[in-house]
C-alpha cells in the first residue's frame, strides 16, 4: 500500500510541477491525486474500511477549517479591493524604484505575517502588488519575495504560522522564547534572498494600466478608509479570537466576514443605490474568489492527509531518527522535506515521536525549519500554494529563479540559530 501511495503522490506531484508543459490545470491534478490516494488507502488497508473512514472524517475537519479560513480571508481582501481600500497604502508608497519597493514590500510582509499569519498576509500583499505593478515578470519576482518574507515572518511568533501555533499549543515552545530565539534567524533567512534578488533588479516599476471598460466607483475617502481599517482589524483580531476562545481560526474569520457583510449592508442602505451596492457587496466578492485555488488546496491537503494516516510520514521521521543521530541535521532535513510535503503533518508526526523539554533546541529549531523551509519550492507552504494559485506562478519558473536563493537563506538562518544557541548556552 505504501508503495502505491508514494507512486500516486509522485505522479501527481510531477504533473503539478510540469503543468506548464502538460497544459493540465494543477487543480484538476491535485483533486485526482487526493481522491486516488484515499481510494488506494481504503482498498488496500489491512484494517478494513471503518478505521479509514474515521481517518478521512478527522482529516476533513482540519481541511474544512483551512478552506473556510482561506475563503474568508480572500472575501475580506476582495471587499477591500472593490472599495479601492488599498489606496490607503499605495498612496503612501511613492517610490517606483524596483529595489526600494522590493525592500519596502518584503519588510512590510515580514512584520504583517508575524502579527497575522503567512497565508492571510500573502493574500493581502498579492492584492496590494496588483495595484502597484503592471508588468507580470516584475510582479512575479515581488510575489515570490512575498512568499519568502511571509514564511520568515511567520516562523518567529506563535500566531504567524500554523506549525508554530501547533508547537505553542502543544507546550513545546513558549511565546517569549520563540520570539527571542527565532527573530534573528528569521531575519537572516529573509535578508539573504532579498539582497540577492534586489541586486539584479534595475529600473522602475510600471503601474498597471486600467482595463478598458472598467471604471472604478468613486467613493468618499471616509468610506474607502473605513472598509480598509475594518477589514484589517478583522484580520488582526482572528489570532486574538483564537487565543481567547480556543476555537479554530476559521471561526474567527467567518465571524469577521459576517461583521463586514452587516457593516457594508448598513453603509449602502444609508449612502448608495442599488447598482453600486451590487458591485461593492460581499456577495459579489464571493463570486470573484478564485475557486480553482480553493480546490487546489483541497486536493493537496487530501493527498498529504492520506500519506499521514497511512503512516508514511511517521516512517520517514523514524528512519531519519535512526540514520541521523545529530538533532540539528535531523531538523534541517525535516525543514527541507517540508518544501515537498506539507509542514503540518510533519510537525504533528514530530510531536508524537519526540518528548524533548519545553523550549529545547529541537523544538525551537523545528519551528524555524518547517516555517521557512517551505519557501524553497512554490508548493512547499500555504503561502506559496496561495501565490501559485492567485498569480499562476509556474513551478519551474520559481525553481529556476528563486529556489536557490531561498535555500541559501534557509541554511544561513539555520546556521544563525545554531550559533546563537551555542553562544547562549556557553554563557549560561
Amino acid at each position: 500500500m505504501e508503495t502505491i501511495l508514494i507512486i500516486l503522490f509522485l505522479t501527481g506531484y510531477s504533473a503539478i510541477v510540469f503543468e506548464h508543459f502538460l497544459k493540465i490545470n494543477k487543480a484538476g491534478t491535485a483533486l485526482c491525486m487526493g481522491a486516488l490516494c484515499w481510494t488506494a488507502y481504503i482498498l488496500l488497508s489491512d484494517g478494513g474500511a471503518e478505521p479509514v473512514l474515521e481517518n478521512i472524517n478527522e482529516e476533513l475537519s482540519g481541511i474544512a477549517g483551512v478552506l473556510f479560513f482561506l475563503i474568508g480571508a480572500m472575501t475580506i481582501v476582495e471587499v477591500i479591493d472593490a472599495h479601492d481600500g488599498f489606496r490607503f497604502i499605495t498612496d503612501k508608497i511613492r517610490t517606483t524604484d524596483k529595489r526600494k519597493l522590493l525592500w519596502i514590500i518584503s519588510i512590510l510582509t515580514f512584520f504583517f505575517s508575524a502579527v497575522l499569519d503567512n497565508l492571510t498576509t500573502t493574500i493581502v500583499m498579492i492584492s496590494l502588488l496588483g495595484k502597484l505593478i503592471g508588468r507580470r515578470d516584475d510582479r512575479l519576482l515581488f510575489v515570490s519575495m512575498v512568499v519568502i518574507s511571509a514564511n520568515a515572518g511567520g516562523a518567529w511568533t506563535p500566531m504567524g504560522d500554523v506549525t508554530t501555533t501547533m508547537l505553542w499549543i502543544g507546550k513545546q515552545v513558549t511565546t517569549g522564547a520563540i520570539i527571542s530565539k527565532l527573530f534573528l534567524p528569521s531575519v537572516v533567512s529573509l535578508l539573504v534572498p532579498l539582497s540577492a534578488v534586489s541586486f539584479w533588479m534595475k529600473g522602475t516599476v510600471e503601474p498597471p494600466a486600467q482595463t478598458v471598460g472598467e471604471r472604478r466607483i468613486s467613493l468618499p475617502s471616509s468610506v474607502r478608509t473605513s472598509i480598509f481599517f475594518l477589514g484589517l482589524l478583522i484580520l488582526l483580531c482572528v489570532p486574538v479570537f483564537k487565543a481567547v476562545t480556543h476555537l479554530p481560526p476559521f471561526m474567527g474569520m467567518i465571524l469577521g466576514v459576517g461583521i463586514l457583510w452587516i457593516y457594508t449592508g448598513i453603509l449602502y442602505r444609508k449612502h448608495h443605490g442599488g447598482r453600486i451596492k451590487q458591485r461593492l457587496s460581499v456577495t459579489r466578492a464571493l463570486h470573484q474568489i478564485e475557486i480553482s485555488t480553493i480546490l487546489f488546496f483541497l486536493g493537496i491537503l487530501l493527498c498529504v492527509g492520506a500519506l499521514q494516516h497511512a503512516g508514511i510520514l511517521s516512517s520517514m521521521a523514524n528512519w531519519l531518527d535512526s540514520v541521523v543521530s545529530n538533532q540539528g541535521v535531523v531538523v534541517t532535513i525535516i525543514g527541507a522535506v517540508s518544501a515537498i510535503v506539507d509542514n503540518v503533518p510533519l510537525v504533528a508526526a514530530a510531536q508524537g515521536m519526540y518528548s524533548f523539554p519545553t523550549d529545547s533546541f529541537f523544538w525551537e529549531f523545528l519551528a524555524y525549519a518547517v516555517g521557512t523551509g517551505g519557501s524553497m519550492l512554490i508548493i512547499g507552504s500555504a503561502a506559496g500554494v496561495a501565490a501559485m494559485g492567485l498569480e499562476k506562478i509556474n513551478f519551474i519558473w520559481y525553481l529556476k529563479r528563486i529556489s536557490g536563493w531561498a535555500l541559501l537563506g534557509y541554511l544561513a538562518g539555520a546556521a544563525t540559530y545554531v550559533l546563537e544557541d551555542f553562544i547562549v548556552k556557553s554563557f549560561l
